[in-house]
């Protein structure tokens, strides 16, 4: 079965109002197996709304909508369901009496417009909204399903959950499930991943495969769709493979993180962990310390930005700094100060050329080193983009070293 979703509110499409509502009823028909091709986003448009709606049944087996059933003029939804299917507007007299018993339990006098909740296209079922007052609407037209819930998240998800979902299982005849893997790789870009598992995209049917770009990992999802858990991961385990075998480049799947692997390596060996930072400015500590469980291993960080610094602090040579704060000697002799200074067994530090303009040598030009009880070394990467694209990245890539340095896979 697939299903559109369509938001309705021209404060979502102004941005004044985050749209949690299209990823929290995305991911609710994704776990039980109910396809999404697509999800759109309507202002308070009458006639725009009707012709979103006519698409959405021409294309799609069921329709949701969220917003647009209160009790103001702009307010829309129940009128876009009757133009889009041209159906007459009904009204519920008992509906009316609810309304009027709830706001009459707190005192006050119900104002006339809050009648329109009461209003529903003819021969809709209305969906009880016991954290609200106004009703969802659950349809069948043509074939099609129409389902139409609040706007407020707390009265939508209430609705999709204990109507909406059960609705679209029972008329799909059961439950599937939709069973995802992401594995995570380091080392190369998206272009030159996709271009690797070319093969394996191009055969793709059920699992499906897609690309994910984030902070300078890759991820690949395979999604599978079957009866059960144990089915679907059977149909995901040999594209499992077959993806690890072909990029080489996975260190990880589904939760594994980097900082996570880290922390399981530091584990294992009874080591702890610390940071000398120059142009990231902490942003590697604060990846480490965002952890649960972080202060098992970390000792702390120092952010020596200026060159006085790194000499009185973490002990670097002035004649090695007069001869380049941007080089591998430099990092190199930072983390080997930030291990005496920190008292930590492992130390990842970072000096560099972020921009925007250049510092000894061009902007993008970072060193990163690692030391461990076992040994240091230092490694120069050019990283393209502005400051913020390279102090990111930066910070990903010292992350990855530490992850070789600690599980034995130097670079």
């Amino acid at each position: 079965m697939n299903v559109e979703v369509i938001a309705v509110g021209t404060e979502l499409l102004l941005g004044q109002i985050i749209n949690t509502n299209l990823a929290t009823v995305g991911q609710a028909l994704a776990e039980a197996g109910l396809d999404t091709y697509r999800q759109v986003v309507v202002g308070d448009n009458l006639d725009r709304l009707a012709q979103a709606i006519r698409q959405a049944l021409d294309e799609s087996d069921a329709v949701i909508l969220t917003g647009g059933i209160g009790p103001t003029q702009d307010d829309i939804t129940r009128e876009g369901i009757c133009q889009a299917t041209g159906l007459d507007m009904d009204y519920s007299e008992e509906w009316a009496a609810r309304l009027e018993a709830w706001w009459a339990a707190r005192g006050r006098e119900m104002p006339a417009n809050n009648y329109q909740q009461a209003e529903y296209p003819a021969g809709a079922n209305l969906i009880p909204n016991p954290k609200g007052t106004a009703p969802g609407l659950d349809l069948e037209f043509r074939g099609k399903r129409i389902f139409a819930m609040p706007g407020v998240p707390a009265e939508m998800k209430l609705m999709l959950a204990e109507h909406v979902i059960p609705a679209l299982i029972e008329v799909e005849g059961g439950a599937a499930v939709l069973r995802s893997r992401v594995l995570r790789s380091y080392g190369l870009g998206e272009s030159k991943v996709a271009e690797m598992l070319a093969d394996i995209f191009e055969e793709q049917t059920n699992p499906t495969m897609a690309f994910l770009a984030s902070l300078g990992e890759i991820k690949v999802r395979l999604t599978a769709k079957a009866g059960s858990v144990e089915e679907a991961e059977a149909l995901i385990a040999p594209v499992e493979v077959r993806v690890r075998e072909q990029l080489g480049t996975i260190f990880g799947a589904d939760d594994d993180t980097v900082e996570q692997i880290i922390f399981d390596g530091l584990r294992e060996r009874g080591w702890s962990i610390g940071t000398a930072e120059s142009a990231t400015g902490g942003m590697i500590a604060a990846r480490l310390t965002a952890v649960p469980g972080a202060s098992d291993f970390v000792r702390g960080g120092v952010v020596s930005y200026a060159a006085d610094l790194k000499e009185s602090v973490l002990g670097v040579d002035a004649t090695e700094l007069r001869s380049g704060v941007v080089s591998e000697e430099t990092a190199l002799a930072m983390a080997a100060g930030g291990r005496e200074v920190l008292g930590a067994d492992v130390v990842v530090a970072v000096t560099g050329s972020a921009g925007p303009d250049p510092q000894e040598q061009e902007v993008g030009t970072m060193i990163v080193a690692v030391v461990t009880p076992e040994d240091g070394r230092a490694r120069t990467i050019r990283m393209p983009g502005d400051r913020e694209r390279v102090r990111t990245y930066t910070t990903t890539a010292a992350l990855h070293m530490v992850r070789q340095a600690v599980t034995g896979e130097w670079w």
